[in-house]
């Protein structure tokens, strides 16, 4: 065991020996390994991620530059800045479970929208945050300018307005960290967010342009201009946290280069790992096995695979410990 670790490594390392833990393990080791051989590093984000509080990690992981870019949902791009500036507002429902309708509908009464056992406080976190996204959305009209939704919340988050409300320590928010890095976010989908909808209902009444926030065809042409100036040498790895838009949106970036645009010098993922609780029987994008992807012209025969079937609250931060030598 090496001495140089810290104790959530050595820990990992002395009982983590089988089966999805030893898979763990493996990926840890795969990442490590792609970023000292001068490889650069995707992390993609479906689920609610945020709301679990990957921040906590991922943050570091950012600020250490060992994520380059992230894909993620319109709902983990806004709700990592609402826990940051509404978190004791939030509830936390152990019981989830046993919940009757009645019992939910009293929740949505009292502004609270569940996720599993966690409760999102609508005044405090939406309404506090819409505010300020709404200024910057008018400015940019006003200017001519268009940006990418996460551009807009990067905008938010370093002008310093949030920072009355801040409520967790900000060293624990992954947008911030990804802000003051100014490191791209690739957000497919974000249509479907609070935010999204919010923006979408501005521009039904008439009060915003829909052109006003760019799209995710402009996101998928940025994503192509990024990976042709940062696939040289060790090539670019797919970290992806669960499945869906947020993994698929990004990963097709390659075969649609050398198949739609005939490009021949486009190499393809240089590391891939999943963590799933998806079912592979089943046909779901988040259930397929990484050598489905060859198939697709993502994955090379020789790109190094690992699929964690396991929850990602679990492993995400066991994992991003051991990147970061903890």
């Amino acid at each position: 065991m090496s001495t140089q670790r810290g104790p959530i490594s050595q820990f990992i390392e002395k009982n983590y020996l089988h089966f999805n833990a030893a898979s763990l393990v493996d990926a840890a080791k795969g990442y490590e390994t792609h970023l000292a051989e001068g490889g650069k590093m995707l992390v993609s984000l479906a689920g609610a991620m945020s709301t679990a509080e990957l921040g906590i990690s991922l943050a570091e992981m950012i600020r250490q530059d060992k994520v380059a870019i992230i894909s993620c949902t319109g709902a983990n791009l806004e709700e990592d800045v609402m826990n940051l500036v509404a978190h004791s507002h939030y509830k936390r429902v152990p019981n989830y479970r046993d919940l009757t309708p009645q019992d939910e509908w009293e929740l949505l009464e009292n502004h609270y929208n569940r996720v599993t056992d966690t409760c999102i406080p609508e005044e405090e976190a939406f309404r506090r945050l819409q505010s300020h996204l709404e200024k910057a959305w008018k400015d940019a009209e006003a200017n001519g300018e268009r940006y990418f939704p996460h551009e807009f919340l990067y905008k938010v988050v370093l002008s310093g307005d949030l920072e009355q409300y801040y409520e967790i320590d900000p060293k624990n928010s992954w947008i911030l960290a990804a802000a003051e890095k100014n490191i791209p976010i690739i957000c497919p989908g974000w249509e479907d967010s609070t935010t999204g909808n919010i923006f979408a209902s501005y521009v039904i009444k008439g009060q915003l342009n829909v052109h006003t926030v760019k799209t995710g065809i402009e996101y998928m042409i940025y994503l192509t201009e990024w990976y042709r100036a940062n696939s040289a040498g060790k090539g670019v790895g797919f970290f992806q946290i669960g499945g869906g838009i947020a993994g698929d949106f990004p990963i097709c970036v390659v075969p649609m280069m050398y198949q739609d645009l005939e490009w021949h010098d486009v190499p393809f993922w240089s590391y891939f790992c999943q963590i799933s609780d998806s079912t592979t029987s089943y046909g779901s994008y988040s259930g397929a096995v990484p050598n489905e992807k060859i198939t697709w012209g993502k994955l090379d025969t020789e790109s190094p695979k690992f699929i964690v079937e396991s929850d990602a609250t679990i492993v995400a931060p066991l994992i991003f410990a051991w990147v970061l030598g903890q």
